[in-house]
């Protein structure tokens, strides 16, 4: 069994996978960015007879990363994430920044500081928990995307750097579920935009909300891949996302400017 640190199990996915990987006897450490959904994940695990070490953990406090990373890992999964809906000539700049530090660059705090460790064992593996947004870009999810795409680059680039150590580099790119991450990216959008003096107008997103899965789905993919010896280095998951993103790329290298 493996000893699994999960970030942003406070809630959807992570909440999900981190109750299975526990559930399935793994010992996992699920990281929550506030100490009420520490406590609600506590629990919602003792009523599952679940077995997980809950802690507080945003990504981008620096006490928080402190806290876990002198802890033993096999297998770092970094999938706590934030997503604001928007234009991005219209989005205001302080939301795309936090974005960019809870996506990415708290995570990859995180991965400094436990790589370490793994390097000197010779064995481990980080996985990125990304988004089919990673490789497939829609208009008003554009900041969220490039938090995505930049996850990308980053694990390509560690997987290089990290495989000839031993410490394996993977993603899991999802696509969109019912677990209301996607809705409430689109309502935070309320608390900026406005008709009066907007650039653009506000687009009808019910398409992209009414048309999600059930999150169940994804959290088995989740338990099965993220403690598994052989998988696909990208994990796209359902098949349905796994085709859009490859035409997706297709009609990418076929457009005109």
């Amino acid at each position: 069994m493996a000893r699994i640190l999960i970030t942003g199990a406070g809630s959807g996915l992570g909440r999900g996978a981190a109750l299975g990987l526990a559930r399935a006897g793994h010992d996992v450490v699920a990281g929550a960015e506030v100490w009420s959904q520490v406590r609600d994940l506590r629990a919602e695990a003792w009523r599952r007879h679940a077995r997980l070490d809950a802690v507080k953990l945003d990504v981008t406090e620096e006490l928080d990363r402190a806290h876990v990373a002198g802890r033993e890992v096999d297998i770092l999964v970094l999938n706590a994430g934030v997503q604001e809906a928007g234009a991005l000539v219209e989005i205001p700049m302080a939301r795309i920044r936090r974005s960019f530090e809870v996506n990415v660059f708290g995570h990859l705090e995180l991965v400094r500081a436990v790589a370490p460790g793994m390097l000197d064992r010779g064995g481990g593996k980080v996985v990125w928990v990304s988004s089919v947004a990673g490789i497939r870009t829609r208009p008003w999810l554009g900041a969220y995307a490039a938090t995505k795409h930049a996850i990308e680059a980053i694990a390509w680039a560690l997987r290089g750097e990290l495989g000839p150590r031993g410490v394996r580099v993977a993603t899991i790119n999802p696509g969109p579920y019912h677990t209301g991450f996607n809705d409430t990216g689109v309502e935070a959008m309320g608390q900026w935009w406005r008709p009066e003096g907007a650039l653009l107008p506000r687009p009808d997103f019910s398409e992209y909300l009414d048309d999600q899965y059930d999150p169940q789905d994804m959290i088995d993919e989740m338990v099965r891949v993220i403690p598994s010896d052989d998988h696909p280095y990208r994990v796209v998951h359902p098949d349905a996302s796994q085709r859009q993103a490859k035409e997706f790329e297709a009609e990418v290298w076929c457009a005109r400017a």
